[in-house]
């Protein structure tokens, strides 16, 4: 017997369901995750440490076997931070009452208490604890600061007192194993902060990318169906459509007068322009469906991107310690460079052009017709709030940290 064949609508409200279904058990899954990465932690605990913490101070296996245990204990956790971030932002738009919650909860505290306190969230007592920052290796490099270059007045000159420092820090029977403890501190801190900035950037353009071509495009090419309303949507597109068609007009007469195309009757020729024209208005119904499906994988891509900011505190401190630390390392002339740079981008001279391009493409994008009013007023308007900016913090900032720099900077802009 055929089983007769579902309509769209009943297709559209059965993923509708499977969606809010999915969206209400988001915290009873996000928990049961966090719960069984937790028992994993206490299997491991149990069959491998006797039931101790996983530590390198453990002297029952080599160095290559324990930084086996700690990568999947890093893993876990990361799992369990993540995870139970999620519980805590869908908990808060939805009301859960169930006790088997709260048993759950307690133990992932019990388990996670003795890695790392996270004080993010009340109900639960963790942070992804990684290699960087162990308790038995290294300091806190949370607590770590880029000290900014600064011309302090004293009896003797700032350079001879760090001269000496260097010396007696050098002639210490410890300069070298703090010499290396330094910079494998200094190695992990950027190599976490080289893979966060990538995932900043990579997981949003793969959640874009993913969403737009499996699951937002296509139901949005099954609801958008009549071609002929996207030819007259606005003025803009209506435009578009008709000197579309009229370069077409022109290109048919031109081969007529000139290529010495054969002939064609009126009738012909009214068949050839009626199927260009469904043609033209099939290319801007993609085109609209393209743009509409933009706007919503860009609204994902922004929720995901601010997920991955809410969660993950310690990486941006991480990352904005390794970010100071370069910028501070610059030569002077590099970082008057920079600022020079900026500034003549963003609000010199020639940034107008740059402002209207990016904005009349971020309009095309999100399928907007571009309103040179609007543009020009923006470029008007926000250029000089920019560079209003850039003043204050070269007067208020820059003379501060780095004199030197700043009186190169004039130097170079006043050439």
């Amino acid at each position: 017997m055929i089983k007769p064949k579902k309509s769209f609508f009943q297709k559209l409200l059965q993923n509708w369901r499977f969606v809010s279904k999915w969206f209400l058990d988001t915290p009873q899954r996000s928990l049961s995750i966090a719960y069984e990465a937790a028992l994993k932690i206490r299997d491991i605990e149990d069959k491998h440490f006797n039931g101790r913490k996983i530590s390198s101070e453990s002297t029952k296996y080599t160095a290559n076997v324990l930084s086996y245990w700690q990568g999947e204990l890093e893993k876990k956790l990361k799992i369990i931070n993540f995870r139970l971030a999620e519980f805590q932002r869908s908990r808060s738009l939805l009301t859960v009452y169930d006790q088997t919650f709260l048993d759950k909860l307690k133990f992932i505290d019990e388990v996670t208490a003795k890695y790392a306190v996270d004080k993010e969230f009340p109900s639960r007592r963790l942070s992804v604890n990684s290699e960087v920052n162990s308790e038995s290796d290294y300091p806190d490099i949370n607590k770590m600061k880029v000290k900014p270059v600064s011309v302090k007045t004293g009896l003797f000159p700032g350079s001879i007192t760090r001269s000496l420092q260097k010396v007696v820090k050098e002639l210490s029977p410890r300069a070298e194993e703090k010499a290396v403890k330094e910079f494998r501190i200094a190695s992990k801190r950027t190599r976490i902060a080289l893979k966060f900035l990538a995932t900043l950037i990579i997981v949003p353009f793969i959640t874009y990318l993913t969403l737009k071509t499996l699951l937002i495009h296509p139901i949005i090419n099954r609801v958008r169906t009549d071609i002929a309303v996207d030819a007259f949507l606005n003025t803009h597109i209506e435009e578009k459509v008709l000197n579309e068609f009229k370069f077409y007009q022109r290109e048919q007469r031109f081969e007529n007068l000139i290529l010495q195309a054969p002939l064609l009757s009126p009738e012909e020729i009214q068949q050839k322009q009626k199927e260009r024209a469904i043609q033209i208005a099939e290319e801007f119904h993609q085109q609209n469906n393209s743009a509409i499906s933009n706007v919503f994988a860009d609204l994902m891509s922004l929720i995901v991107f601010a997920l991955i900011i809410a969660t993950s505190k310690r990486e941006i401190a991480i990352l904005q310690l390794f970010l100071d630390d370069t910028v501070y390392g610059l030569s002077d002339s590099a970082k008057a460079f920079l600022v020079i740079l900026l500034t003549d981008m963003f609000v010199g001279f020639h940034s107008p052009h740059g402002w209207e391009v990016l904005l009349e493409g971020i309009a095309q994008h999100l399928g907007i017709p571009p309103a040179r009013n609007v543009i020009f007023l923006f470029i008007g308007t926000f250029p000089v709030i920019l560079d209003t900016i850039f003043k204050y913090w070269i007067f208020r900032y820059l003379s501060r940290i780095s004199p030197s720099a700043l009186a190169t900077f004039k130097e170079m802009n006043e050439q």
